[in-house]
């Protein structure tokens, strides 16, 4: 009796090791505290203005994850997203061959809307893989068109960029100005009212120029979503990379 209790009173005060170092995580009490501004990770390129809050637009609608899409939460505050049209260039531009190109025959300017109306290719696609056809009878031209403007889709026809409508509201198109797919080619002599048709399996419209003219290379405002249903058409301007002829069109029919 008396040796079980000696081997009891023994393990009562045996003493148990504890954890290793290293083993438990930094007390939260000693964060280190970032003040903006202070450190290397805070840059300038902050937007810290009296901006509204935008109102996304509703669940899994088209333009739910696009960027500056929305309605201003207060308003009468700014709503941060460029609205505006693309500038033009004021001076006539010598291509190849001599060929002069005004930088503007119809308008100077155009205002862009952020728009809901966005009609995405599901369903559209044909056999040979194109979504629809664009023509424009004063140039003699028919071609197919391919979703997106990857330089494989140029070799066989008229491209149409991935971000931008494929029906409603606006649609828009690049294609080359010279070589076996120039499609483009002399957009540029287009005036106001000349036709452009565009067929997809939604059905044919025909719509009427409005605005010929050269942006610079990085604009693509006039790419933005409209509320009117038009159609943009892109071409580079010879021997000068840093321009693009634009050609806006708006529907008739």
């Amino acid at each position: 009796m008396l040796t079980m209790l000696s081997a009891t009173q023994a393990l009562a005060v045996e003493t148990v090791k504890g954890a290793e170092p290293g083993l438990f995580g930094k007390p939260t009490s000693v964060d280190e505290v970032m003040t903006i501004g202070s450190g290397p990770t805070e840059t300038d390129n902050i937007n810290r203005s009296k901006d509204s809050a935008m109102i996304p637009p509703s669940f899994g609608s088209p333009g739910s994850n696009t960027l500056g899409i929305g309605a201003p939460l207060t308003p009468g505050l700014s709503s941060g997203a460029p609205i505006s049209g693309s500038s033009v260039t004021t001076a006539n531009i010598s291509g190849a061959g001599g060929t002069t190109i005004p930088p503007s025959t119809v308008e100077s300017s155009v205002s862009l809307s952020y728009s809901s109306k966005f009609t995405l290719p599901d369903n559209l696609f044909y056999a040979d893989g194109s979504i629809g056809a664009l023509s424009i009878p004063k140039l003699s031209v028919t071609a197919r068109v391919y979703e997106d403007e990857s330089l494989e889709n140029l070799k066989k026809g008229i491209g149409h960029f991935k971000s931008t409508s494929c029906w409603d509201g606006n649609v828009g198109f690049a294609a080359h100005n010279r070589g076996l797919a120039d499609y483009f080619e002399k957009i540029h002599t287009l005036k106001s009212g000349d036709q452009v048709i565009y067929t997809t399996k939604l059905g044919t419209r025909t719509y009427e120029v409005y605005f010929v003219g050269q942006v610079c290379e990085t604009d693509l405002s006039r790419l933005g979503r409209t509320e009117e249903n038009i159609v943009s058409l892109y071409t580079c301007v010879r021997d000068i990379p840093e321009l693009r002829v634009c050609v806006q069109a708006r529907q008739v029919s």
